[in-house]
């Protein structure tokens, strides 16, 4: 049975609640789901015309100082946008996939294995190099701030984990929070090594900021 954690616990991603080790990390999917809270009546449904949200899931894969080490490069697209972050320790929308090809990021995904996620990261754990010591989850919604939306106006909002077999190991759930009100970025979750295990703990950490390169220069960077 998945365990269902509160804001600050940790448990062990390979063993389960009596301490048996049962779950397979060779490809665990962290799945992030989020319902957005639907104006009611008549006039909520002909005056309710704000943009739709866009929510994003990101990871940042940390060193043993708990810092992204490699920010990637610097591309240009073919209609001459600048893209930054590419193929760096920073797993987002403009670059999914790690370039050790052990993390990556699926989009929008309601099927398979994580039935039900909005997004989902999937990493191979035991396949990542030992230089990277932690994991960091987390959600920003694209344009929040100008939109003049944030994550108190979102219900269901969950973070999971399940394992290579499809078992999921752990939940969090946040919702009807009052200090999400105003928030327009969530870091949901981290995975980290302890005594050669992977250990997941549900932090729940809301951010003004509606840009996770804010918290990434204020927490996570060598450089700020």
């Amino acid at each position: 049975m998945a365990i269902n954690l509160q804001k600050g616990q940790t448990i062990d991603l390979r063993k389960n609640d009596r301490g048996e080790s049962v779950y397979d990390l060779s490809k665990v999917t962290i799945g992030l789901g989020w319902d957005v809270r639907k104006q009611g009546g008549f006039f909520g449904k002909i005056f309710n015309k704000e943009a739709e949200y866009d929510l994003d899931a990101v990871a940042f894969l940390l060193d043993g100082n708990g810092k992204v080490a490699n920010l990637g490069r610097t591309v240009q697209t073919n209609d001459g946008r600048q893209l930054g972050l590419y193929q760096g320790d920073v797993i987002f929308f403009n670059s999914m996939q790690h370039p050790s090809g052990n993390v990556w990021l699926t989009g929008d995904n309601r099927t398979g294995a994580g039935d039900g996620d909005d997004e989902q990261i999937i990493v191979k754990l035991d396949q990542l190099d030992q230089t990277y010591q932690k994991i960091i989850f987390l959600v920003t919604i694209y344009q929040g701030r100008s939109n003049n939306q944030h994550f108190g106006m979102i219900e269901n909002a969950f973070i999971r984990a399940v394992d290579a077999t499809g078992k999921e190991i752990t939940r969090y759930s946040l919702s009807g929070d009052a200090s999400m009100n105003g928030m327009c970025a969530m870091v949901f979750a981290e995975a980290y090594r302890h005594n050669g295990d992977w250990k997941f703990r549900a932090l729940g950490e809301p951010h003004h900021t509606d840009n996770f390169i804010d918290i990434l220069r204020q927490q996570y960077s060598y450089s700020h």
